[in-house]
């Protein structure tokens, strides 16, 4: 069965396992496509309109950033992940969230260990990315287990201040960020739809992006429609300031470009150029 297609009840309480040791869950939902709609109609009265018209009004919703009737959607997540992917999640300030505590718990010795092939040098052209390349294999295989190493040295040093009576909140100082944590994470569709829309962008790391996919895939089950709509006018959409639109409207028009035009930096010129996805001819 294709995913755009899965029901949200055969998703509720399933692992999607992330990485080795990661995983989402979808622990409960509130609302889907038919609460968006229920919203947005109460300005006109009660009562529904067709199947159609309803998912044309999610997209005008979409389309013209009304986003109210979206956050009548909730959905809740049981999310295991390394520390590192967490923190970055966790920037997203718009959800309520409750994780796990090493000051009440003994943390598990369960690290992420990446793959060969996503261990890569520094990107020359991302300051805070990989580049395309990995390593080479036997390199990258050294890499990964001088870090095995290191987490079990890591670990044993915590197990060993344990035993000896320290308390939990001390002793876990040392354990590294490639550990897992697990949090519930309780969000509306508005701002999961924002989550989304920055962390499956192809410039959010890897890992993150690993979670997002499966956090995508199960909010796409609760409110399809809506989803639907948030693909095609955020995810595979793309904006342009007034000067770029000024400078399409000359391209379109079959007019010259001045050196005025193009005057915005390297890196302006490369990202609007993977928007327009074809090159700028040159100023004349």
């Amino acid at each position: 069965m294709p995913v755009h297609q899965e029901d949200a009840q055969a998703l509720l309480g399933q692992t999607l396992a992330v990485y080795n040791h990661g995983f989402v869950r979808l622990v409960d939902a509130m609302g889907d496509d038919a609460a968006i709609v229920q919203a947005a109609r109460i300005s006109y009265g009660p009562g529904t309109k067709s199947r159609r018209s309803d998912r044309l009004l999610i997209r005008y919703l979409m389309r013209h950033r009304h986003t109210t009737p979206f956050e009548m959607v909730e959905l809740k997540f049981h999310i295991k992940a390394p520390i590192f992917v967490a923190r970055q999640l966790m920037r997203h300030r718009t959800a309520s969230i409750n994780e796990v505590s090493g000051r009440y718990s003994e943390m598990r010795e369960e690290f992420y260990l990446p793959t060969p092939d996503a261990v890569k040098p520094q990107s020359t052209t991302n300051r805070q990315g990989r580049a395309e390349e990995p390593f080479p294999t036997e390199q990258a295989a050294a890499v990964i287990a001088d870090w095995q190493a290191a987490q079990a040295d890591a670990y044993a040093l915590y197990r060993r201040h344990l035993d000896q009576g320290m308390s939990r909140e001390i002793a876990r100082i040392g354990l590294p960020n490639a550990l897992y944590t697990e949090w519930y994470w309780k969000i509306n569709l508005h701002n999961c739809f924002h989550f989304l829309s920055l962390r499956l962008d192809a410039h959010a790391q890897e890992e993150i992006r690993a979670y997002a996919e499966q956090i995508g895939r199960c909010t796409r089950a609760v409110a399809p429609v809506a989803y639907e709509a948030f693909e095609e006018y955020v995810l595979g959409a793309a904006t342009f300031s007034r000067s770029e639109l000024a400078l399409l409207r000359k391209l379109l028009r079959g007019e010259t470009l001045s050196a005025d035009d193009l005057d915005h930096g390297k890196t302006w010129r490369a990202e609007f150029e993977a928007r327009l996805g074809m090159a700028l001819p040159e100023a004349e």
